[in-house]
């Protein structure tokens, strides 16, 4: 059983989606990794700075939410541009198996990894049988 699941009708695409604000936004492609101890996150993001990302749990909710900086020099025009929106947007429903409050966030060179690990209660654990 997975610990994420995306609330986003296609993961794999990232054709504009409409968020929470209804402002247009990318979905960015996201990996998920899961193992004994939480998931591992990998969202593409290029074009965001660490500024412009802004990262939420709430209740069982994470939510990616990115300004894209892709600006032409003034002197400069673009013959052609595919990315036409201005932010990324993404929400995940999370398992209550997950400690949201140990969530930790990288970004680096457009790629956004977040760590949750399992909480303590769903993290495995060895039993030792005594002898009697």
């Amino acid at each position: 059983m997975s610990d994420i699941q995306a609330r986003s009708a296609d993961a794999n695409s990232p054709r504009p989606v409409a968020s929470a604000a209804d402002t247009p936004a990318l979905r960015p492609p996201v990996d998920v990794v899961e193992d004994a101890r939480g998931i591992t996150l990998y969202a593409d993001l290029p074009g965001v700075s660490r500024e412009g990302l802004h990262l939420t749990v709430e209740a069982d909710t994470l939510t990616i939410d990115a300004a894209l900086s892709t600006q032409v020099p003034p002197e400069l025009t673009a013959s052609h541009s595919e990315v036409g929106l201005p932010r990324y947007h993404r929400s995940f429903t999370l398992s209550k198996e997950l400690d949201t409050e140990k969530v930790s966030a990288e970004l680096a060179q457009g790629v956004l990894t977040l760590r949750i690990p399992k909480a303590a209660h769903a993290q495995p654990r060895r039993i030792e049988v005594q002898v009697g």
